[in-house]
């Protein structure tokens, strides 16, 4: 019998993370049917798409509303093709809000369920936890407090894997190549700009990025952006006066060079500053969402960081700057401040690397999930 399985990345990371999880889990079963939603690194891996994933990310609660009916569409012809199909396993990949809707539907239906990569529930909505324990066969978490808080007062859900970042995030060519590729000038400090992987995030914070960019080129910086493989340039010129990026080069498919090659970079909140920090880059981290989606925020989430990587370290490493205060006024002193400050990032991102494990996350994943059907 030929075993399928469905896998739902609903976020560009998710979509990475999943091509590495369905190569690994090719390994036990070469002939493994894969269907589901994904991009680009999963459709490399032969997933056949559902519906792409750049057609359901999303970011915060009013941002959502715009795109409910696609969100909502995409939904419906999942649940279809779990009901007409029955794979073997359906794979959920983070993106909480639609995989555990799908999670309990595909219990109802007796499917095996397999979670990669947590929701993250110790900063908000606890509760989720006990709908989990229902509606999941087996939860692979990255972090490893994580193990604790899924598996306490019960039996055991979750597993540490590692975080698959650490096999992933590795340049391939040295910071003088890349600056030579791009005609970056080898003796001024250079800001990779990344404004995040959903639309709404790039017209959210690409303005102010900009701004920054061109305050600190009357500093002599350089600057780069670094365009997400789920956007397109379109997207930026709907997000920007044309002119907007002038002298600020767009570098496509090649992120993690451009940031192993850069002196600082003005990170979104979310992935990228685990990915930043992997690849051992002083950074300045931001975010905006609505006035409405923030103050529900406030009142919602409990942490005190909402950079990844000051949330594993347990402390503000790299600095945060919301809302109103991703401006230039606040941004350029602080790019400069951290790229002063270099070497203690430098030892900061030695131990965050440490806490997240061995080499190896995908493959543990996968070695768990293919016990489910085994």
């Amino acid at each position: 019998m030929t075993r399928t399985v469905m896998i739902v990345a609903g976020e560009a990371s998710g979509d990475l993370h999943g091509a590495s999880l369905l190569r690994a889990l090719r390994e036990w079963d070469p002939a493994l049917r894969a269907f589901g939603i994904g991009g680009q690194h999963l459709v490399a891996e032969g997933l056949e798409v559902l519906v792409p994933t750049s057609e359901v990310a999303t970011m915060g609660l009013t941002e959502t509303f715009g795109s409910l009916t696609r969100v909502w569409r995409a939904y419906r012809k999942a649940r279809q093709a779990l009901r007409e199909r029955r794979p073997q396993l359906i794979v959920l990949i983070d993106y909480p809000e639609f995989n555990l809707r799908l999670a309990r539907y595909a219990k109802q239906l007796g499917l095996k369920v397999f979670y990669y990569i947590s929701p993250q529930v110790w900063a908000w909505r606890r509760g989720r936890v006990r709908l989990m324990r229902r509606v999941i066969d087996r939860l692979a978490v990255v972090f490893p407090f994580e193990e604790e808080l899924y598996n306490h007062g019960s039996g055991r859900l979750a597993f540490f894997v590692g975080h698959p970042l650490i096999d992933l995030v590795q340049p391939t060519r040295a910071p003088a190549e890349t600056r030579q590729r791009y005609g970056f000038d080898p003796d001024r400090p250079l800001l990779a700009l990344l404004p995040g992987s959903r639309r709404k995030e790039v017209r959210m914070l690409m303005p102010a990025a900009l701004e920054t960019a061109r305050a600190l080129a009357r500093r002599g910086w350089q600057s780069a952006l670094a365009l997400a493989p789920t956007l397109d340039r379109a997207d930026l010129t709907q997000a920007l006066d044309a002119r907007a990026l002038d002298g600020v080069p767009i570098v496509q498919g090649d992120t993690y060079n451009l940031v192993h090659a850069a002196d600082v970079a003005l990170v979104a909140s979310g992935t990228a500053t685990l990915e930043t920090a992997l690849l051992g880059k002083p950074m300045v981290i931001v975010y905006r969402v609505s006035p409405f989606t923030y103050a529900l925020g406030r009142m919602l989430i409990r942490v005190d960081h909402i950079g990844m990587p000051n949330l594993i370290l347990g402390r503000r490493v790299a600095p945060e700057f919301l809302q109103n205060d991703v401006q230039p006024q606040t941004l350029v002193p602080a790019i400069e401040e951290v790229w002063s400050a270099r070497d203690r990032f430098a030892q900061a991102w030695i131990e965050l690397r440490q806490r997240l494990g061995a080499p190896g996350a995908a493959k543990r994943a996968a070695k768990l999930a293919w016990e489910l059907i085994a």
